[in-house]
Order: C-alpha cells, then structure tokens, then sequence
C-alpha cells in the first residue's frame, strides 16, 4: 500500500510538471505571436509611414488636390455653336454635375460603391479582405475593397511600379488620397470628378464623351437602361463593351439594374422593364478625323499649336492643345458644312463609278510606281540597302488591310501595292464656301475622307490648274484696261508666229464664225476670245489684277494664262471671285473668332472685322458680275437652273483644263461665294470623255446640289433670298447688246465659205 502510494505520488508530480512545462511553452507562443504581431504592425506603420513621406513616389497634399486638372480634350465649334470635333491625346470631356442624372449616379453607387455616403474615402469592412488577398498574396484581382473615392485617386494618379512593393504602395498611397479628397471634395464632387475621369474603353474617357460615342446623346440625355450599360461596362472595359460584346453587355446592364432594385433605387417592376428592353446603340465613332470639316480643322491646327506656345496659363508653363481643354471659336457654319460634304459624297460616289469605267489602267499603275518611290516605307526600305526586286517583293505581300470604299470602310486581304492602286484611282474633290463682305470661311470640304486621304485640297499650298476659271479676271482687267463689254471680238482661229504658231482652240467649232462681245464670249468660254481680249488688257496688267484680287499663286507671264493654265489653290480663288461679290473688294479669309478656357473665359479674341482693299473699280466688279450671271442663265453653268431648279441670284464659272484632268466651278451669290474643284490627285489619272470630266459635270452638280439644300433651311433663308443689287442705269447701258453675231460676210454665208486660220504676232499691250 505504502509503494502504491508512493508511486501514485510520483506519477501526480511528474503530471504536474508537464502541465507546468506546458503552460509556459504556451505562454512563450503566445509572447512570441503578440511580438510577430507586434513587428507586423510596426512594419505596416513604417511602410505606410514611408508610402506617406513620398518614399514610394510624390503624394498629393490637400492644396494639389484643390486645383486637380486632368488631360481634357481641345473642343473647335462653329459659328453657330455646334462642335466640330476635339484634338485630345485621350478622347475626354468634361461636364457639371448638374448636368448628370440621379439615375446614373445611382447606378455608380449601387454597382461600384453601396457604402459611399457612409465612409470618408475607405471602407474598412472590406479593408481586412484586400489586406489579405490583395496585399499578403498579391493578388491583382483581389478588388472589391477600392471605393470610388480611391479609384479616383487611381484614376487621377496612375499606378507605378515598385517591384515587389508595387501593389502594397500603390494601395496605400490611394488609401492617402482618398482620404485627402474626402477632406477637399464633397460627396457629389467626387463623384462628378470620377465621371469625368473614368476610363470607358473604345479610349474614351469620361462620361461626357461615352454618351456621345455610344448613344450619340448629351450626358442628362441618357435614360436608366443606358445608364446601367455605361455603369457596367466599368468593371471591364472591354469585356463588357457593347459595341464588341452586345450579349455580354446587355447581361452586365441587368446586373446594376439588380443592384439598383437592391439598395432601393428602383422599384422591382421598374427594374423588370428596364431589363426587357434591348440593347440599342447609337454609335458614333468621334476620332480626329471625324465629325464636321476634318480638313478645316487639321489646317488650323498648326495654328493653334502654334498660339499654345506663345501663350501661358497662371502657373507659367504655355496652353496644351491636347490635354488643356481648351474652346475654340470659328467662322465655320455647320449647316452649310454639313450640306457641302453631303451634296459632295452623293455627287462624288455616283461619279467614282463613270470614273472607274474610263479611267486608263495604264495610268493608274505608272502614277503608283512614281507614287511609290516617295512613300516614307519604300525610301527607309532602300536607304537599309534592299534591292529593288526585295522591295517590291515586300510591298507585294497579302495581308488584311483597311481600305476606303463609297459603301464604306471595308477590310480586304490585298498587298501594301494594291491597297495604292486602289486609292490612287478614286476622284477627289474640294469646296470652299466664303462670305464675300466679311471673308468669313462658311464651310471647308478638303478630300472625299480625311482617314484615308488627307491631302487638303483647298488650302494654299495645293494648287491646281484652273482652267476657264481664270477668264473672268481677265476680263476684268480688260474692263479696267478701258475695253468696251459691247466691243465684239472674233473667235476665228489665230496662229501667232512668235509664239511657234501657239493656235488656241475653241471646244465647239460652231464658235469660230462668230464675233462675241464680252457677255457672249464668258458665257460661252471661247478660248479664242479669251486669249484676244487678254492681248487688250497687256498680260502684266491681268497678272497685276490678279494680284490685287488677292491670287499670290506664279502666274507666268505668257498667253495661255487667258486658258487657265497657271495652277492656284482654291483659297485664292474663291477670294478672286469674292471681289465680285463685294463692289470691287477684296478682302482676306478668316476662319477663327475666339479662344476660351474650358470654364468659358475668353483667352484671345480675334479681329473678324474686314479690312477691304480695292481691287477692281465697282463698275468693273457689277459689269463682271452681270455677265457671270449670264454663265449660269444662259451658258456652260446653265444646268444650275434646270437640273437642280435654283431660283436663286447666282453667277459663277465653269473650268475644265487639259485631258480633262480638273473640273471647276465657282459660283456666286449676294452673300456667299462657293468654290469647288474635282479630280484625281495625279493629274495623269483622268477622264478620256470632256463630256463627263468638264467641270459643269464633275463640279457644278456638288455647288448645286449644296444649294439646293440650303434653299430647303429656312434658317439660311437670309442667305438664299438675297438678291444682287440692280445696275445703275449707265452700267446696264454699256452691255446693252447681244451676246454674239456672226463673224461672215454676205457672200460668205451665201457661198458658205471657210474662213481661214489668221496668222498674226501676239501684241501684248
């Protein structure tokens, strides 16, 4: 008994001391636990601590934070206050919150952040959740924690790379400004800045801009349903993009509809409606090429740049077209825009199709090899040493590729070579609208399509030749010049021995039997008259009145400039004719009124004013003017009254210059000069019929058909109802008389005897 009481003793002792050597193993893992614990926390508070003193990359203060600006694309209206288009870096715009819905902040909240009035920039109910699956196992896709508030911050303040620390700091340097933020910006500020600022794929930032991309609406425009699309497409951009993924999108859509029945938003029968409806679209891709007058805009906008430069913000550093946000004001008029580049792609795909019926092959593929040699790929390819049989073995290769066609943008499988035929063979066109008094630039059409063809057929620096175009300021120098516009001029075929037997030649022979005053000879454009009356009027004095009528384009000084041979851009031309119009004046073009700063503060506001020079006497400029009104009544632009009907007080001229190769046509009116050119961009590249390829074919129907649509807007109604001021009685006496006579004798038109070509020495007065 006494061993089994020692013994049982024994075994309670050494009980004991396990437990006791036990207790103080747990209290030494406890300790260790609380100090690891300890030491974690102290880390996390030095690194937040060095994330917070800049160590990971600058943080904003609350001062920075105040004035926050963003890249906001440059916006250019019209005179009438429509946008033409935006020059940006990222397409983003910006609007007030009161020009936002409830609805689609409510969709925001609801989807992306349903505590945001309850929390001051972070949610700390989801803060352990990120902490472990974003920061401790570095999960990119562990989300779910960043209120709006942060993914402003993220948005305003894109992540950087820290190597391994890259996501920990990034996430707590928006934990930082987020909090900052809270502090600056109430809750409603925040959330007009993250709809400002929030990408929304298709680079398109901003809710302004997504309105307009994929509904084509203004932002308090966007009805719920559309709303809950835009709204869902935040949680991936692509993924859930309507445009690409409708199915997808539509699904992602009645998922912030549920969650907008959910915390209360909508009523479940509300919710169920809005989810029956389809997805529907309106895209409308707003690039830099397109919206109204792309050309227009792609010439001023060196000018721009160039003004950007020369002028500072408050903080020192020059504007920035791209990400400043700037307004900028024009003379363009987007109805008569809109009107021009429609009347020119009705008229230019029914001509492409006659065109591509006659045009030369042969042609087309020896402009393509000239073309070729200058092309920035083939020059870097032979300055890197390959051969010719390399490179065109290169140029020759198959492969996907976006090509322009009149039904539209088409991707084919052709080489880099054929996708240049392809281009080369489409017509271009031009058309310049002006107003004569003012010189204001109304409408500017550059190409058939600025993504594909983006050499500018109007500005200054292309210059074509003219053809007929060029009469009437040879005439008008006659007129100065003292010639008489009831002086009759024979059209007989001259040879001029000094000039090697040059013979100018008329486009019907039914013409040279006739003498033609003035009035008869424009209407009709007889060459052989032309070239007469230009030996009258001294080619230096034409060559001065061109000048003075504002042509600075070289005009050799040698007959034929009586045919339109000097090649000029549209821009001087259209401001030649404008003298017409304006009582002998001519005055220069303008085309910007005002730059402003995004709030609307007015930075620069140009001098619109006109500022005249005498060009011509206002006799010479009515007499002119009465007998271009005959062009089009009675002569080559006669189809303006019966195919297209016009009423209006109208004059102009045709041009057609050799092989048919540049159609022209500048007409006018009291208050506005329109000018129009068509043709290919190599003049090699033609029409073989005059027929179809002179200028009351090709560009008088684009002028016209312009017109007829603005005839149909009442609000262009001072415009098409103006009407040319009468002549004085002493002007209409001086062209009182009939536009041409016949050139024979009575026994030559008994006998019907051929008059011989005349061989005579040009005499230049």
């Amino acid at each position: 008994m006494k061993q089994s009481f020692f013994e049982l003793l024994e075994r309670l002792k050494v009980a004991l001391g396990r437990v006791v050597n036990s207790s103080f193993r747990h209290q030494r893992a406890i300790r260790i636990a609380l100090l690891a614990v300890a030491g974690l926390l102290a880390l996390i508070f030095l690194f937040v601590g060095l994330v917070w003193i800049g160590l990971f990359g600058h943080v904003p203060n609350r001062t920075e934070l105040r004035t926050i600006r963003h890249q906001v694309a440059t916006e250019v209206y019209s005179a009438d206050s429509v946008l033409l288009g935006r020059y940006y870096l990222q397409e983003r715009s910006t609007v007030p919150s009161s020009a936002i819905s409830d609805n689609l902040k409510n969709a925001l909240i609801a989807t992306e952040d349903a505590r945001f009035y309850q929390h001051s920039g972070i949610d700390t109910r989801s803060l352990f959740r990120v902490f472990i699956k974003g920061i401790l196992f570095q999960r990119e896709s562990a989300g779910g924690g960043s209120t709006l508030t942060q993914q402003l911050a993220k948005n305003l303040y894109p992540r950087q790379s820290h190597a391994v620390f890259s996501l920990a700091a990034n996430k707590v340097k928006e934990m930082i400004v987020a909090r900052r933020l809270e502090r600056v910006y109430s809750k409603d500020e925040i959330l007009t800045l993250y709809l400002n600022t929030i990408p929304f794929g298709d680079n398109v930032y901003g809710i302004k801009t997504a309105a307009e991309r994929f509904y084509s609406v203004p932002v308090n425009k966007l009805t719920t349903d559309q709303s809950a699309v835009l709204v869902g497409m935040l949680k991936a951009t692509h993924t859930y993009n309507p445009r690409i993924f409708p199915e997808r999108a539509k699904g992602r859509r009645d998922v912030v509809l549920e969650q907008m029945e959910k915390y209360g938003y909508l009523t479940e029968e509300e919710k169920t409606s809005l989810q029956k409806r389809p997805l529907k679209l309106q895209y409308q891709r707003l690039t830099h090429n397109s919206g109204l007058a792309p050309y227009f805009r792609s010439y001023i906008q060196n000018e721009l740049l160039a003004w950007c430069q020369k002028h500072q913000k408050a903080d020192g550093t020059p504007y920035n077209l791209y990400t400043d946000g700037l307004k900028v004001y024009t003379t363009i008029d987007s109805r008569m825009q809109r009107y021009a580049e429609q009347a020119m792609q009705l008229h230019m795909k029914i001509l492409q199709k006659k065109f591509v019926a006659q045009v030369d092959k042969r042609s087309v593929k020896n402009a393509a090899a000239a073309k070729l040699k200058f092309m920035p790929r083939y020059v870097s390819q032979k300055r890197e040493g390959l051969s010719e049989k390399e490179i065109m073995a290169d140029w020759k290769k198959g492969g996907l590729r976006k090509v322009f066609t009149w039904d539209g943008e088409k991707e084919m499988d052709m080489s880099a070579y054929d996708s240049l035929v392809h281009h080369l063979q489409f017509l271009q066109a031009g058309i310049l609208a002006v107003d004569p008094h003012s010189g204001a630039i109304k409408a500017w059409v550059g190409g058939i399509d600025h993504e594909f063809f983006q050499f500018d057929h109007v500005r200054e620096t292309t210059k074509r030749q003219v053809g007929s175009t060029f009469k009437p300021i040879v005439y008008a120098s006659a007129v100065e010049q003292g010639v008489s516009p009831c002086d009759y001029i024979s059209a007989r075929k001259t040879a001029y021995t000094n000039m090697e037997g040059w013979t100018p030649e008329n486009s019907h022979d039914d013409t040279y039997d006739q003498k033609y005053s003035m009035e008869g000879g424009l209407a009709g454009s007889v060459n052989t008259v032309s070239v007469k009356l230009l030996e009258k009027a001294g080619i230096p004095n034409a060559i001065a009145t061109a000048r003075k009528m504002g042509i600075t384009s070289e005009l050799p000084a040698v007959p034929s400039i009586a045919l339109g041979t000097p090649s000029i851009s549209m821009l001087e031309m259209v401001g030649a004719y404008s003298v017409f119009a304006n009582g002998g004046n001519h005055v220069e073009p303008t085309y910007l009124t005002a730059i402003a700063e995004g709030n609307g503060t007015v930075l620069e506001q140009f001098d619109v004013k006109p500022k005249p020079t005498r060009a011509v006497a206002k006799e010479t400029a009515d007499i002119m003017l009465h007998m271009l009104e005959r062009v089009v009544n009675e002569g080559t632009g006669a189809s303006l009254r019966s195919r297209y009907g016009l009423r209006n007080d109208i004059a102009g001229k045709t041009g057609t210059t050799q092989s048919n190769a540049d159609g022209w046509f500048i007409g006018i009116t009291p208050k506005l000069v329109i000018g129009c050119w068509v043709g290919a961009d190599d003049p090699a590249i033609h029409f073989r019929s005059t027929s179809l390829g002179q200028g009351a074919s090709t560009a008088l129907p684009i002028v016209g058909g312009m017109l007829q649509q603005m005839n149909k807007d009442n609000t262009l109604r001072a415009v098409t109802t103006a009407r040319f001021a009468p002549l004085s009685p002493e002007v209409a006496g001086k062209l009182d008389c009939s536009m041409a006579r016949s050139d024979r004798n009575f026994f030559q038109r008994l006998f019907k005897t051929k008059k011989k070509t005349k061989r005579t020495t040009f005499r230049d007065r």
